[in-house]
C-alpha cells in the first residue's frame, strides 16, 4: 500500500521545522472534530497569540474562547473541551506542560492522555506521533479509518482506538515514527481523493487491488 500511494501521490515528509509541541498538539486536536487541517492550525496558533500561554486560555471564560473558535466547526463545544482539558492538566501538573510524557513509554503517555476530557485515541496518537516527541503511534482520522474497514483490514464496525489497535501490531517493524506520519497523511489524501465517503472513485484508486470493497 505505501508503495503505491507514493507512487500516485508522491511523498508527503513532514518537515522536522513542522514538528509542534506536544501541548499545541493537544489543543489542535481537541478543538480540531470535523474541521480542516488549515483552519485549526489558524485557531491553535491565534489562541496562543493572544493568550501568551495555555494557562491563560484555561483560565479564560468559554464564552470568549468560543468567540476565537469561529473557524472551528462545533465553537461552543471546542471552547468547553478545551477548557476543561487544559485545567484538568494544570490540575495535575501544576502548569500546561506534557514534558513529563517523555519520560513515558507510548502506550502509557497515550492512557494518560485519554484520561484528560476531549481526547481520544486519535488525539493521543496525534500528541505522541506528530509532535516533537515523535513516537511510532499511528494516527487513525476518519479517512483512515473508513479505507481500513472498506479494505477489510478491520471490522466494518471498528471504532478508532480498535482500528488502531488492530493496526499497530501488522506495521511494518522498521517504520519509524516518520513513516507512521506519512502512511497516515498518504492515506488521508486518498480518502479526500478516491475513498470519499460517498460514491468512493474505485477505477483508478492506487490501491484497488488489496481492496475488499473494490474487488466485491
Amino acid at each position: 500500500m505505501q508503495e503505491a500511494l507514493i507512487d500516485r501521490f508522491g511523498r508527503i515528509v513532514r518537515p522536522p521545522d513542522k514538528r509542534r509541541l506536544p501541548e499545541w498538539v493537544l489543543v489542535h486536536g481537541v478543538i480540531g472534530a470535523q474541521t480542516k487541517t488549515a483552519a485549526s492550525n489558524a485557531s491553535t496558533d491565534g489562541l496562543l497569540a493572544e493568550y501568551g500561554s495555555w494557562e491563560a486560555v484555561a483560565s479564560a471564560p468559554v464564552d470568549q474562547i468560543e468567540a476565537r473558535l469561529q473557524r472551528q466547526s462545533f465553537p461552543r463545544v471546542a471552547a468547553q473541551r478545551l477548557v476543561d482539558c487544559l485545567q484538568s492538566i494544570i490540575a495535575e501538573r501544576g502548569a500546561v506542560d506534557l514534558r513529563h510524557l517523555a519520560e513515558y513509554g507510548t502506550a502509557d503517555a497515550m492512557a494518560w492522555l485519554e484520561r484528560l476530557p476531549g481526547v481520544a485515541r486519535k488525539n493521543s496518537a496525534g500528541v505522541m506521533n506528530a509532535s516533537t516527541l515523535d513516537r511510532k503511534a499511528m494516527v487513525i482520522d476518519g479517512h483512515h479509518r473508513r479505507i481500513m474497514q472498506r479494505m477489510g483490514l478491520v471490522s466494518p464496525k471498528a471504532d478508532t482506538a480498535r482500528t488502531y489497535d488492530a493496526l499497530m501490531p501488522v506495521l511494518p517493524i522498521e517504520w519509524s515514527a516518520a513513516d507512521m506520519d506519512e502512511h497516515h497523511l498518504l492515506l488521508k489524501k486518498l480518502g479526500q481523493t478516491h475513498c470519499r465517503p460517498l460514491a468512493p472513485q474505485c477505477e483508478g484508486c492506487p490501491v484497488r487491488r488489496d481492496c475488499a470493497m473494490a474487488q466485491a
